[in-house]
């Protein structure tokens, strides 16, 4: 099977992704969790983007892809939050009834 030189130079350029930019994606990753955990989040937004931006420009193909499907997987997580929003509110109605008859109610406490 016969390669062009322009599969091939592709085929390399993917392996190896340039230091500089593994340090980019890296720091500004770790930038933007940082953030996030000191509810600093305009921060966090600004270098998440950074990192995106930097995973965009090097798989343009996947990103591409990952656009394309943007709507379904919007759909399933929508779906997810619906299914566990129900599971909390059978929880909260099970938990009722068990609240109200609390053998920890001042009434029945032995002290």
């Amino acid at each position: 099977m016969k390669y062009s030189r322009e599969s091939m130079v592709k085929r390399v350029r993917r392996k190896e992704m340039e230091n500089w930019k593994r340090a980019l994606i890296a720091g500004s990753t770790g930038l933007s969790v940082m953030c996030f955990l000191k509810r600093r989040r305009a921060g966090g937004f600004i270098f998440g983007g950074v990192a995106l931006a930097a995973l965009a420009s090097e798989y343009p193909e996947e990103f591409k892809e990952i656009r394309a499907n943007l709507p379904q997987y919007l759909e399933r997580g929508a779906t997810l939050l619906t299914v566990a929003s129900r599971i909390g509110e059978r929880l909260a109605a099970v938990a009722e009834p068990r609240n109200r008859s609390s053998v920890w109610d001042k009434e029945e406490l032995p002290y």
